[in-house]
């Protein structure tokens, strides 16, 4: 059983649609997260069990639960769209965690929705899997993100270029209220949906904030925070509109995401990116970019008036600082420096910039300095060395460097190669053991083992992945 407890859907009709999940044929599942069941307090023998599988395909409306669909705009590439929605994602309801925290079930891949303009609401077992593992290893590191509960398979196809086989994720998540569901209420000159979305997000998300300023503040501190971390591990999104930035300040939507192997500051991987708005480097940019559509939404709920745009672009041009703050400590972090201070900025650069000379190997450059074998990944090792004297010298007396190294730089990330391989052998075998494999090794990204080996080195020639795919 889920013992669900409804907010969202008490809110007025507008804030979504009624919509239940559509059946599938013949689910299956392929992998059900028990330490996060157990964090939701969810009881995963009965998840495991032939009722709670129905539940999780979406063949079975459990008690309780009140399935919607949610309603929301978005820019999108800088283009806007006054509604997308859920188009294939359904909200069976929240839960309360036994620590007292709220936490949304959803399953995504449902079917199609009101809001599906003409998609069929599905998705195929790539994104699903690609979520599952990108997510959960973010949650390890310890970035905020929505979680993958389980990833079920359907006994269906679906149709993208060719056939390709089913299946759902169940998605966890703070909420799924993002940017966009503000711009959707903004764009129709609906103030008290505004509102009553203000204050329903205030008391979810930050209970102590005080009106839509403070709401604005809040989400610029959570922002500047993830996306920190993000750069922090190389990670590009690939597709950061507003309806994929949560205000909560999760990471949402992995569709086209990637990590870096050969450090490229402007590396774009998404097939639909084709101008690069979404690059690594970019992507602070395009966050100040994403608030200021957010602010705009809340500047009339702020009086409406030449101060309260004042005030909002203010609290939007506070976002810098706050993101070079937790840049510096993030990436001072990664060099064993705890308490970091203005000029180890420029030694941070240094590095960066050996390392985009020779497109080194982002993840393996910054591990290896801990266990000495950061060299070993440069061409020109006396440019290294130079620097590396100067780094000796900052941490030197440090008792506590290489234990702020071992925490902040991850033995292992979610290649974009070796996912690749498990969507494939799933895809195409059924095989689920390398998927496995690396769900096992990803929830311990800075432990050592044999077995895991192979998963921290960079693709050969013939296995870069130099694109990226949605999935819808």
């Amino acid at each position: 059983m889920i013992h669900f407890n409804n907010s969202y859907a008490r809110l007025p009709e507008g804030f979504f649609t009624r919509t239940a999940p559509t059946p599938v044929r013949d689910p299956k599942l392929v992998a059900l997260n028990l330490p996060l069941a157990e964090r939701l307090g969810l009881d995963a023998e009965w998840l495991q069990s032939p009722e709670g599988l129905q539940v999780l395909a979406g063949n079975a409306v459990a008690e309780g639960s009140e399935p919607i669909a949610q309603a929301y705009a978005g820019h999108q590439f800088g283009g806007f769209s006054p509604q997308l929605g859920d188009g294939r994602a359904v909200l069976l309801g929240e839960v309360i965690a036994p620590d007292g925290a709220r936490f949304d079930i959803q399953l995504k891949g449902a079917g199609p929705t009101p809001f599906s303009r003409r998609g069929d609401g599905r998705a195929w077992l790539g994104p699903v899997l690609r979520e599952y593992l990108v997510s959960e290893f973010m949650a390890a590191f310890g970035v905020p993100t929505t979680r993958a509960l389980a990833a079920v398979t359907t006994g269906e196809q679906v149709i993208r270029e060719t056939l390709l086989p089913g299946a759902v994720l169940t998605r966890i998540a703070a909420s799924h209220i993002r940017v966009g569901t503000f711009e959707f209420y903004a764009a129709r000159g609906d103030r008290e949906r505004l509102r009553l979305l203000t204050e329903h997000v205030i008391a979810r998300h930050y209970p102590d904030a005080s009106g839509a300023a403070d709401l604005l503040q809040r989400v610029v501190e959570a922002q500047a925070y993830t996306i920190s971390c993000w750069m922090g591990l190389g990670f590009i999104h690939g597709v950061m509109n507003t309806d994929n930035m949560s205000v909560s300040g999760e990471t949402i939507d992995y569709g086209p995401c990637a990590f870096m192997d050969g450090y490229q500051p402007d590396k774009v991987f998404s097939s639909i990116d084709a101008y690069g708005r979404y690059a690594w480097n970019e992507q602070p940019n395009i966050a100040v970019w994403n608030l200021a559509q957010l602010a705009s939404c809340l500047v009339p709920l702020m009086g409406d008036s030449d101060e309260a745009v004042a005030e909002a672009t203010r609290i939007v041009h506070s976002f810098p600082a706050l993101y070079q703050r937790e840049w510096l400590k993030r990436f001072a972090a990664k060099l064993g420096i705890s308490q970091p201070r203005p000029e180890d900025r420029a030694l941070i650069e240094k590095l960066l910039s050996l390392m985009a000379q020779e497109q080194v190997d982002f993840t393996r450059a910054f591990a290896g300095l801990s266990d000495g074998k950061a060299r070993d990944e440069f061409i020109d090792r006396d440019a290294f060395d130079q620097w590396a004297a100067e780094w000796q010298a900052r941490i030197a007396g440090l008792p506590d460097a290489a234990e702020f190294m071992a925490r902040a730089n991850p033995r292992r990330i979610p290649r974009n190669h070796r996912i690749e391989q498990a969507i494939a052998l799933a895809r195409d075998e059924g095989d689920y053991s390398l998927f496995h494999l690396l769900d096992a090794a990803l929830r311990q990204p800075f432990t050592d083992r044999a077995q895991w080996d192979a998963l921290a080195l960079p693709p050969e020639p013939d296995e870069v992945v130099q694109r990226t795919f949605c999935g819808t």
